[in-house]
């Protein structure tokens, strides 16, 4: 197994594109590929996700998995640590996925700019598509409340957790 020629993508796609298809056969989803560090003390933090959430089995297999296979890829001319882990219930949505698999749930959204004076916008994921989410809100009025945001809107946005 090799990565891809080194002059048109970064280090990161590179290792995405070895490591991707690999996690696929384990059921498993590649949410990030991280690279940080320099020299023998790079870190190449894979983070990782199922439907219903990853395990430290989960985490466990890929880096056994993985780690061969990075090693046969050679992504740098120096030794590094690998880290397999689950990006954390409260991460920022970076995928199309990440939106899917929230609807239903209660979302925080961080707006780029604010909507009638608010920069953050909470309530329940009814809908996503490539253009926008549709959020159910019913804080603070007496009958809930519908609004369609355009993804181009929206700096940022997570599950809610609650404790």
């Amino acid at each position: 197994m090799s990565i891809p020629e080194r002059g048109s993508q970064s280090v990161v796609d590179r290792l995405g594109s070895v490591i991707s298809p690999i996690l696929w056969t384990l059921g498993l989803e590649l949410v990030e590929v991280v690279c940080v560090g320099q020299g023998p003390r790079s870190v190449v933090r894979v983070l990782i996700d199922k439907p219903g959430g990853v395990t430290v089995t989960d985490c466990e297999q890929a880096h056994k998995t993985l780690g061969p296979a990075l090693d046969v890829a050679d992504p740098f001319p120096h030794a590094y640590t690998l880290e397999v882990s689950s990006p954390g219930l409260d991460r920022p949505f970076k995928r199309f996925q990440d939106y899917q698999r929230a609807i239903g749930k209660q979302v925080s959204i961080k707006l780029r700019q604010p909507l009638e004076g608010q920069w953050r916008v909470t309530g329940q994921l009814m809908q996503v598509d490539e253009q926008a989410v549709v959020l159910t809100i019913s804080a603070e009025t007496p009958a809930p409340q519908t609004l369609r945001l355009k993804r181009e809107m929206i700096a940022e946005a997570r599950l809610v957790v609650k404790i």
